[in-house]
């Protein structure tokens, strides 16, 4: 049932909105926030999460990110909320088994690797998961977003 997200080119209409979300850093820390997307002109979006992280260690932090969503054919672009605007990466979305729409991406950062992945589930519900490695970072985050109603 990919009808809740539609085809590839509706996600991002799809996510304008307010979303909880809880992240899970493995081995280093856990995440609960909201996450908040934002129209912008041109088709954008603004992405805003905010929430507390707590660390391996018990210490709990407030914590917050920014981004930039826009639409692309057949998926999406992410970019740092910057000065001007720098790319994090595309997605082009397919459609796998079970109506799950999905797609990867790769991003190098210095020395640092990036393998990000998409998947935009038939209930509704997004998970985006990140594989770091390299040099100064290495970790597993996953986080999965559910509709604030």
């Amino acid at each position: 049932m990919i009808d809740f997200w539609g085809d590839a080119s509706d996600v991002t209409k799809k996510l304008i909105g307010s979303w909880s979300f809880d992240r899970v850093i493995e081995g280093q820390a856990t995440m609960q926030g909201i996450a908040i997307f934002t129209p912008l002109d041109g088709g954008r979006l603004a992405y805003r999460e905010q929430g507390h992280l707590k660390l391996a260690n018990g210490t709990i932090v407030q914590a917050e990110r920014e981004y930039v969503f826009s639409n692309s054919d057949g998926g999406f672009k992410v970019f740092f909320r910057e000065d001007p605007p720098r790319l994090f990466h595309e997605i082009s979305l397919s459609a796998s088994s079970g109506g799950v729409l999905s797609g990867r991406a790769s991003h190098l950062c210095k020395h640092d690797d990036y393998q990000s992945a998409y998947m935009f589930r038939p209930d509704g519900t997004f998970v985006v998961r990140h594989v770091v490695s390299g040099p100064r970072k290495d970790y597993t985050m996953n986080t999965t977003y559910t509709r604030l109603s």
